[in-house]
């Protein structure tokens, strides 16, 4: 069984059969986007870009604020629509598709304009006498944005809006495992009334997203696979445009002698089963100081057993489908790999027996170590993987054991040694006291380190980077004087200028003035 499936072409595009996780029934059909449909996406995009970039921000701001209105008015249409096709539990795709998206269109409108205002900038030691810097932020053009199926909402509309406050046009490609969520992004702009060509969703798979980066792009915004996001990153280099690759994790959670375990516990829960561990900073292994550990244990395993899995939670559905059945794959690859080299599962370990759809038991291992799969390689399940250490030096050692390296989380009521642990960790970002939420928190920079990914997205340096920084420098005198720099060159003037350095550089005096 595939959630999805190639069933042939029509009129020369691939047609996929779609089926849900939830029951495993078939959904309807995709028709991918071939390469005619992208150049035209693009091109259409950059014809719009123009008057587009010509808007001022509280102009552009203002189809964001429509934006927000519509998704405010249709927030059960977008859950029911991610409920269908993810099978993710309904309170997950609330919060992390329909709230966050809010939260970030509200945010953009309102700060765009402050992060992306000329700055002037202090030229340093002589120079400053004759010349001024004046900085601009100038849009890219078109922005390519490529989606994963784990957010499939969130991570389309939190990139595009990002790329359209800064004056940008973007055609964004959906996982062909969640093409309709994706597509959501563009109803609600076309509601909003976004003038034609500024923002296009394709539907597609793997070939669409390929063909657009090569469709003439100014820059790509990968969130994926590391397999995948390679290929990308090679594409743009070789056109030498510009990407941010958002790629997997394998989080570490460490939790010190010190520590809340009631909180630590409960963090430990949601950070490994929310979105049915299905994000890219979901907590995959967790390190606990010997003296707290079976108290932990105890308190991990008692409230992983209180989750309620299946649809007919409805709402208070805890954890939901498996999303992708080559995910179901993995994660039943790891599990059985960590059972035969040793692992113990505590609460679940399997497929639930009692659902027909692609559901695996919220589970917990305990006796694990990094010889395993599920400790090395990225899982994106709901297991909760629990190992002993002797002393918190030893926990950060085994977390920054890794290939991966995007964020991390660390339990301690002393905050001054949490913030000194986290600058130990290598991660693109660390939570103290609470599971990964950096990505949640729009002011905050959010990329990784190692495989994890190449620059950061959200916050003042993520709308930035939809930009090219341009200075632009002024000189004092302007057209009043005689360029001072010009014709001809003479040995004198060298002259002149290697005893100008020696008095510049050569003396405490001279490097204070410069």
């Amino acid at each position: 069984m595939s959630i999805y499936e190639a069933v042939g072409e029509r009129d020369g595009r691939r047609v996929l059969s779609l089926k849900s996780p939830v029951n495993l029934q078939t959904t309807g059909e995709l028709i991918c986007a071939n390469r005619d449909d992208v150049i035209a996406a693009v091109k259409n995009a950059r014809d719009a870009q123009t008057g587009w970039s010509a808007l001022s921000f509280k102009e552009r701001a203002k189809y964001m604020d429509a934006a927000l209105k519509v998704m405010m008015d249709q927030a059960d249409h977008i859950m029911d629509v991610v409920v269908a096709e993810t099978g993710k539990a309904p309170a997950d795709a609330f919060t992390m598709e329909v709230w966050a998206s809010c939260d970030a269109l509200c945010y953009y409108a309102k700060n765009a304009a402050k992060f992306l205002a000329p700055q002037k900038r202090k030229v340093h030691g002589l120079l400053g006498f004759m010349k001024k810097v004046r900085l601009v932020y100038q849009p890219l053009g078109v922005a390519g944005i490529i989606c994963p199926w784990n957010g499939p909402f969130i991570l389309a509309m939190n990139q595009a809006t990002q790329a359209l406050m800064a004056g940008n046009t973007v055609v964004i490609k959906g996982s062909e495992v969640t093409p309709n969520s994706s597509k959501l992004v563009q109803e609600i702009f076309d509601k909003a009334g976004l003038p034609a060509g500024v923002l296009t969703v394709l539907e597609g798979d793997g070939q669409t997203g390929a063909d657009l980066c090569t469709a003439g792009v100014d820059k790509i915004s990968f969130t994926g696979s590391v397999a995948t996001g390679r290929k990308v990153a090679e594409s743009c280099a070789r056109q030498l445009i510009p990407c941010t690759m958002e790629l997997g994790g394998k989080d570490a959670m460490i939790v010190c002698a010190d520590a809340n375990l009631e909180r630590a516990a409960s963090g430990a829960v949601i950070g490994s089963c929310m979105n049915t561990g299905h994000y890219c900073c979901g907590t995959e292994r967790i390190y606990v100081v010997a003296s707290v550990y079976d108290e932990f244990v105890s308190k991990v395993v008692e409230k992983t057993k209180e989750l309620k899995q299946g649809p007919q939670h409805g709402l208070d559905e805890d954890v939901g489908a498996v999303f992708w059945d080559r995910q179901m794959t993995i994660i039943e690859a790891h599990a059985e790999d960590a059972i035969a080299k040793g692992a113990n599962v505590l609460v679940g370990g399997k497929r639930n027996p009692d659902l027909e759809g692609l559901y695996f038991e919220p589970t917990v291992m305990t006796g694990v170590n990094n010889d395993m799969l599920i400790m090395r390689e990225e899982t994106f399940g709901p297991i909760i993987c629990i190992q002993k250490v002797a002393n918190e030096e030893e926990a950060m050692q085994l977390s920054n054991d890794s290939p991966y390296g995007l964020n991390g989380n660390i339990w301690t009521k002393d905050n001054a040694k949490g913030i000194r642990m986290a600058e130990q960790m290598q991660t693109g970002a660390v939570c103290l006291n609470d599971m990964a939420c950096t990505y949640g928190v729009p002011s905050a920079p959010f990329g990784g380190l190692k495989d994890s990914g190449v620059g950061q997205v959200n916050g003042k340096t993520g709308i930035r980077g939809y930009c090219h920084p341009k200075p632009i420098i002024i000189d004092k005198a302007g057209h009043k004087d005689k360029l001072q720099s010009g014709y001809p060159h003479t040995a004198e003037k060298i002259e002149g200028m290697k005893k100008f350095m020696r008095i510049l550089w050569g003396s405490p005096i001279g490097r204070w003035l410069s």
